[in-house]
């Protein structure tokens, strides 16, 4: 299993949110100036990524990008945040990271899950 994972839920259907482009990536200075791609994915029909990143992280500043304006334009909606961006400290390097996505056209939401 990754490291860190995620999945996204579409609270204005009441589904998965399907086909969303996700990136992992980690800070490659202290200040968060520039950041590399760790993994890409999409997510399923069940809303989630099963393979995004490696098994196991250095610990670091890591973010988690969301194409929104890619998922809502597939489904011929709009929505206000083309983007969504939640950046975490990865401390534990034996924990799991799970990072859910609450989402609507309008806002969202977000968490550490288990």
């Amino acid at each position: 299993m990754s490291h860190v994972t995620t999945h996204i839920l579409d609270t204005a259907l009441g589904a998965p949110a399907r086909g969303v482009p996700v990136r992992l990536e980690n800070a490659a200075d202290e200040r968060r100036t520039s950041w590399h791609t760790v993994a890409e994915g999409r997510t399923n029909d069940d809303g989630r990524v099963p393979d995004l990143g490696p098994e196991r992280l250095a610990d670091g500043t890591y973010r988690l990008v969301f194409d929104t304006a890619a998922y809502f334009a597939a489904d011929g909606r709009t929505g206000f945040f083309p983007e969504v961006t939640v950046t975490f400290d990865l401390a534990e390097e034996q924990a799991h990271y799970h990072v859910p996505l609450l989402l609507s056209p309008y806002s969202y939401s977000t968490y550490r899950g288990s």
